[in-house]
């Protein structure tokens, strides 16, 4: 491959990685705020100790998916810079709040949230989890201006070698935001429910004792995953009509697009055929069907890898461009760039964020296999000395 292809794969590589951990946090972030809300309004303890579990869960995806952030910033100034110099004023400012946002607002009511159990006012702890899910979904408002921008920059007029920003509202309102972020979210919602479900299912499936805990979790993981499936497809469709207006020739752009579109639709359909007539209409027997809950755990990748086709669908479909109409791909690559560079770069940055994709899945899954009673999210409150003991064994 050339330096060109190299500088795509590059940064399509690292981005799918990226993705992977941000819909996860998307999807997590709501589910864990609604059990802490039941707890809060019940005071069960197996509200408590469902927000704990499935939050430490939440907790470390995010702190990992917070260096692939990173990987993905420093990626940008390394190989992009012909796109900084060109529209980094346009570019830069939803980036920067965006980190101000992640960074320190979702960081800081995280800290609070993990470090608050049994300290803070219940009505205040609870607060900091909605606020956490709240400034999620604000980050995530602010990557996808930032990316439909680059698909349609709309607001913007070019003087002299760059662009300038005219209209900031055409920013926020550009047609290419407004569908794509509710699609990102269902996306999430979907994604979320079926780690939750799946998870419940493997406990199931081995005959836990936790069975209240794990049948409610996962008639909890159904339930959103079906709120999420008809978000996602239901914008997903509403997202052709201004694409077909603003970038008529995305889906014959190449083979590629093409195949990852059908894809995509195709896993999304089956997903949402089995969520909406076989899983949601039996959803209270689910639990007590052992037969079903390996089915549950072999499907749970699969929103993920349609997360990926659509991601791919959408940033393939505008080449050359990256900017479209504005910027080509080859002209916002960084000058003086070599094969042997970007060849370096690309395998330092799988490999970190490969690693980093392999150790969130072990320690997740190590979670889910230890089960509700080893969680040491909040475990400094009054919790019974059966699970403190069982909590320091390991």
């Amino acid at each position: 491959m050339d330096v060109l292809d190299l500088a795509r794969t590059q940064f399509a590589v690292t981005g799918s990685l990226h993705f992977l951990f941000v819909v996860l946090t998307l999807g997590l972030a709501p589910l864990v705020a609604i059990m802490h809300t039941r707890y809060a309004v019940t005071g069960k303890p197996i509200h408590e100790r469902m927000t704990r579990f499935w939050g430490q869960i939440y907790v470390t995806n995010y702190a990992l998916g917070i260096f692939t952030g990173l990987v993905m910033e420093f990626q940008f100034g390394l190989s992009w810079s012909g796109l900084s110099h060109y529209a980094g004023d346009i570019f830069g400012a939803p980036l920067a709040i965006e980190t101000l946002g992640a960074f320190f607002l979702e960081s800081t009511f995280l800290g609070l949230w993990i470090f608050g159990w049994h300290r803070l006012p219940k009505w205040l702890h609870l607060a900091c989890i909605w606020l956490v899910t709240l400034t999620a979904y604000v980050s995530a408002f602010w990557i996808m201006a930032t990316n439909s921008f680059l698909q349609n920059p709309a607001g913007a007029v070019e003087r002299g070698d760059h662009l300038v920003l005219t209209d900031f509202g055409a920013l926020l309102t550009n047609p290419m935001l407004t569908m794509a972020l509710p699609h990102v979210i269902g996306a999430g919602l979907w994604t979320g429910g079926f780690v939750v479900m799946g998870a419940s299912a493997y406990h199931l499936f081995k005959r836990t004792s936790e069975r209240e805990f794990f049948t409610r979790s996962l008639r909890l993981g159904v339930i959103t995953s079906f709120v999420g499936s008809l978000i996602t497809v239901g914008f997903g469709y509403a997202q052709f009509m201004p694409v077909s207006t603003l970038q008529p020739d995305k889906f014959e752009a190449s083979a590629l697009t093409g195949a990852s579109l059908g894809a995509m639709i195709g896993i999304g359909q089956l997903l949402q055929f089995v969520i909406m007539f076989v899983l949601m209409p039996v959803v209270y027997w689910l639990p007590h069907w052992r037969w079903a809950q390996p089915i549950l755990m072999v499907i749970t990748p699969l929103p993920f890898l349609a997360a990926i086709l659509g991601w791919l669908v959408r940033e393939t479909g505008r080449q050359p461009w990256l900017i479209y109409g504005k910027l080509t791909v080859a002209d916002a690559m960084s000058p003086g760039l070599t094969s042997g560079m970007i060849t370096t770069s690309l395998i330092g940055f799988a490999g970190v964020l490969g690693l980093l994709a392999v150790v969130d899945y072990v320690l997740i899954a190590r979670t889910v296999r230890r089960g509700p009673d080893a969680v040491t999210l909040g475990a400094d409150g009054p919790a019974d000395s059966t699970e403190r003991a069982h909590a320091l064994s390991y």
